[in-house]
């Protein structure tokens, strides 16, 4: 069974050795993404968590879309924070985020760690594991 790489102009380009997404026998990951914006491929929100937050989702929902899925097909999140500080603020704009892309109710699973991030203007980076039959 051969992997299907999924890139897309709506998200950010991958800036190391890494796909947007990759999808395997029913299995969907998309690649950690960051708060930049894809038009502009600069950072944007800095020192805001909450926008970046928002971003950050957008893109992971940008390169679901790309591959034919959706938030609602998303099993597992991982949020990487820099700041433990920063989780109040970042689990409302999830909470908010999920609640609008899960009309099902049935929301996914999450984990949150707090971590260095490879850019220091980044104060979240978030990645998704979805199923798509």
């Amino acid at each position: 069974m051969a992997k299907e790489i999924v890139l897309t102009t709506d998200a950010p380009a991958p800036a190391h050795v890494f796909s947007q997404g990759v999808k395997k026998g029913g299995l969907f990951q998309v690649s950690g993404q960051g708060p930049m914006d894809p038009v502009s491929n600069t950072y944007i929100g800095a020192g805001d968590v909450r926008v970046q937050t928002r971003q950050t989702l957008e893109n992971v929902k940008a390169i679901l879309l790309a591959g034919g899925s959706s938030v609602e097909d998303v099993i597992m999140f991982r949020v990487y924070l820099t700041k433990r500080e920063d989780f109040p603020a970042m689990n409302e704009v999830y909470g908010e985020f999920v609640q609008e892309n899960c009309p099902s109710g049935q929301l996914p699973g999450r984990t949150t760690v707090f971590v260095d991030l490879p850019h220091e203007v980044m104060l979240v980076e978030i990645d998704a594991l979805a199923v798509t039959d």
